[in-house]
């Protein structure tokens, strides 16, 4: 990981909930302030949709139809699991997916409420790179599930469960190796790693911490010279931190942890190691 100059940050007004010191780890230990914000709250939102929205009954069915679709493909939900959240018979969800049928307003309701969507997700983001480096520039990075963080090009207002505050300017000067469509993504988001997913990385990640990804760095070809790049990786629906390489057909995830077996994924014949690979990790940030 780059090694990230870590200073304090500027002193924090009433909207932050907390702050304190924490250990940030790059392979070595440095202590960085930040703020937390626990809430989400309207106006921390990285991303605002349309100043004005219009979306007509239609248009909002449809758009829930392709999200619907989207996450079955990506296997974050199915028809199974839809069903048992809305009480919804297979067969009535299956005519709504293949487009044989619609949802009544209040079945929309139901469905949002079990896939925990607002309206407003459901509206085309407008975020862009001028935004984006506003954000970065000022510190701020959303942070999101392991979902989002792997497959949601733009972070929406309700995916933001907190903001995570940097010092100014921590993450300028980062260089980037992305596919064009992935350079069209949201750059920088944060994820909290649970104590099942840090073990196999400690003592580098810990239970609970802070991971900043830099979603514009999804190549394999290391940061810095003959040092392994730690990588957000998508293995199935699920997030995880490893020391990635590819080997033959197969991408290598290797732990920190010798207690912990070298995972493998094997690749499609049209696939590439860079689609599996959410980002970069550029910081860690461990509660002491």
């Amino acid at each position: 990981m780059n090694c990230l100059s870590c200073v304090n940050a500027s002193p924090l007004d009433s909207s932050y909930d907390r702050t304190q010191q924490l250990s940030v780890y790059d392979n070595e230990g440095y202590s960085a302030q930040f703020g937390l914000v626990k809430k989400n709250r309207g106006d921390l939102s990285p991303c605002p949709v349309a100043d004005v929205a219009q979306m007509n009954f239609t248009q909002m069915h449809e758009r829930l139809r392709v999200e619907l679709l989207r996450r079955i493909e990506r296997g974050t939900v199915s028809v199974s699991l839809l069903a048992r959240q809305t009480g919804f018979g297979k067969s009535h969800l299956s005519n709504f997916l293949h487009n044989r049928g619609q949802l009544s307003l209040e079945a929309m309701d139901r469905m949002l409420a079990a896939q925990h969507l607002a309206a407003a997700d459901l509206l085309p983001a407008t975020c862009n790179s001028s935004q984006w480096r506003t954000h970065e520039e000022s510190g701020a990075v959303p942070l999101v599930s392991h979902n989002a963080a792997l497959f949601d090009p733009h972070i929406r207002p309700t995916a933001v469960q907190s903001m995570l505050h940097l010092p100014p300017k921590a993450l300028n000067g980062l260089r980037s190796r992305a596919t064009p469509a992935r350079r069209a993504w949201q750059r920088f988001v944060a994820v909290r790693i649970s104590p099942s997913d840090a073990l196999p990385m400690d003592p580098l990640v810990l239970p609970e911490a802070l991971a900043v990804i830099d979603r514009h760095y999804n190549s394999l070809i290391p940061y810095r010279p003959s040092r392994p790049n730690l990588c957000a990786v998508r293995d199935g629906a699920h997030l995880t931190l490893r020391y990635a390489d590819y080997l033959s057909t197969r991408l290598v995830l290797r732990p920190l942890s010798i207690k912990f077996p070298v995972d493998l994924i094997e690749l499609g014949p049209a696939a590439s190691p860079g689609e599996y690979i959410a980002g970069r990790v550029v910081l860690i940030i461990n509660e002491p």
